[in-house]
């Protein structure tokens, strides 16, 4: 286990000798945010960064913070998208293959936090298994190509979902996507599950890249603010009694950034120091896994089978 010094120190030897692509979904607020503003400071502004999401205002003031590059080709921007709706991720990540040459960093970390029961889209899925699930999920496979190109070119392709590992519950194949028997707690345990399965799918069709899972811990993130109304109100109440097990996001982002940064090739699953959890509270055998997989690809297609218009970020 690095202590923060150490990954601090290990994140500011970062020096590729590539020109670094890198795109954060999730990256206006929390943890996405300031991982982003972590690997910006990192490569002192010369690289390429994208953020993704719908707050077009936070991803301009993050923007504005990064250091100013001294590389011609860097890049940074927002790229508007209601992630919640696989028919615009699809939309976004067509665009992002079409003028991208490559892609080093793909980092995911889109979520939310309510006490709701199940509430489904437009597309038919509950709001919070597409944002921690199905959405990632739609994001890697469609931006395979663009890490592809940079692994063949000889340089680091990494994908990092952060949600949590080792936390998560058996498969229920007769209640796949939980369309029968939702309730917020198995909801919360279920994505976990999926999201090893995904990783170690995508690792095993693509053994040369790096997929990574990680568990952030308790992080002093906005998420309560803009969560259920009896959660905002007792976010201060909660937000003192979590203050001596939590960590703010700058300090978190730095172990993020230190298990992107120094993650080999391969599946890794990762504590909220970095450290290796290997098969540590693993759920999923391997036909569980076959089917999640099988499930999640009828899904996302049933879901762009759905007429629905496109929902701008705005909406």
């Amino acid at each position: 286990m690095p202590s923060l010094a150490a990954a601090r120190a290990a994140n500011a030897a970062f020096s590729p000798k590539y020109f670094p692509i890198a795109i954060f979904v999730g990256g206006t607020s929390g943890i996405g945010r300031a991982t982003a503003e972590a690997f910006a400071r990192y490569t002192k502004g010369n690289a390429h960064i994208i953020i993704v999401g719908r707050n077009e205002a936070a991803a301009n003031s993050l923007i504005s913070s990064f250091p100013k590059p001294t590389a011609p080709d860097a890049v940074h921007e927002f790229v508007s998208c209601d992630v919640s709706l696989i028919k615009n991720v699809q939309a976004t990540t067509k665009s992002l293959v079409a003028r991208l040459p490559k892609l080093n960093f793909l980092v995911l970390s889109p979520g939310l936090l309510n006490l709701k029961g199940r509430d489904d889209t437009a597309e038919g899925i509950d709001r919070r298994l597409c944002l921690h699930y199905y959405t990632r999920w739609k994001f890697i496979h469609d931006l395979l190509p663009l890490l592809r190109k940079a692994k063949d070119a000889g340089e680091d392709a990494k994908v990092m979902s952060v949600l949590a590992p080792g936390h998560g519950t058996s498969v229920d194949l007769n209640d796949l996507g939980l369309k029968k028997n939702y309730t917020f707690a198995k909801a919360g345990m279920t994505s976990p599950t999926y999201t090893d399965l995904m990783m170690q799918t995508f690792s095993e069709q693509n053994p040369d890249l790096s997929f990574i899972h990680i568990y952030p811990g308790i992080v002093r993130t906005p998420l309560l603010k803009t969560s259920h109304p009896v959660l905002r109100y007792l976010n201060p109440l909660t937000s003192a009694l979590l203050y001596p097990v939590s960590v703010s996001p700058e300090d978190c982002a730095e172990y993020m950034l230190y298990a992107l940064l120094h993650s080999g090739d391969g599946f890794h699953r990762k504590t909220s120091q970095g450290d290796d959890m290997g098969k540590t509270r693993w759920y999923g055998t391997e036909e569980e896994r076959k089917r999640v997989w099988e499930h999640t690809e009828e899904e996302i297609q049933r879901a762009l089978a759905v007429s629905t218009p496109l929902k701008s970020a705005k909406d």
